[in-house]
């Protein structure tokens, strides 16, 4: 068997390297191939839920639902305030016809 140059010694290390690398990249893709049907399987269970509880999975709808449940939750917030100071003054009213 003959001896190998110094020139294919050389390639044969960097193959190898090379092939490290490689077994290296495969892997993360199959990883990331992995977190990508996860990923997936989430949106799609997340789009369902999002369907049944609000009617729509569509951002811009889900978006325009929660401005609206905010807005009615302020104006809601409000009147509670209204209505306590009322009762407040109601309180303070009858404490001084005593």
């Amino acid at each position: 068997m003959t001896s190998l140059s110094r020139f294919e010694t050389d390639q044969l290390r960097r193959l190898e390297e090379m092939r490290k690398t490689f077994d290296k990249l495969r892997a993360e893709r199959i990883r990331a191939e992995g977190e990508v049907e996860r990923l997936s399987r989430e949106l799609d269970e997340a789009r369902a839920l999002a369907k049944a509880e609000l009617g729509t999975d569509d951002e811009a709808q889900i978006q325009s639902l929660i401005d609206e449940a905010q807005a009615r939750n302020a104006q809601l917030a409000e009147e509670f305030g209204v209505a306590l100071r009322e009762v407040e003054a109601r309180l303070r009213q009858l404490g001084d016809e005593r």
